[in-house]
């Protein structure tokens, strides 16, 4: 009979090696994600903010613009959410020093 072929997967995942855990690279990873966090905090807050002037100078559009400061509004929380996860992951992966 023909040899037995394997499944082809469509995605491979490497497994990690079992080897001294680097956590100080750790720290410098999850720091540089929390500034990213930071900023896609910062970037949708202003824009929110932008929105809600836009609302209060254009009445006639200010149901629309007052939808777009609230999207603005959620993906600012989301941002900082995501910092701050990430400041707690720095914080154990420093603690593990």
């Amino acid at each position: 009979m023909a040899e037995e072929q394997k499944h082809h997967h469509l995605f491979h995942h490497k497994k990690e090696e079992e080897g001294p855990v680097d956590y100080e690279k750790k720290e410098k990873h999850h720091k540089h994600k929390e500034e990213i966090g930071g900023l896609t905090a910062v970037v949708p807050g202003g824009y929110a903010l932008h929105e809600k002037h836009q609302a209060k100078k254009d009445p006639e559009n200010a149901h629309n613009h007052k939808t777009k400061e609230e999207i603005a509004a959620v993906a600012a929380l989301g941002g900082a959410g995501f910092a701050f996860h990430e400041h707690h992951k720095k914080k154990d992966a420093k603690h593990h020093q």
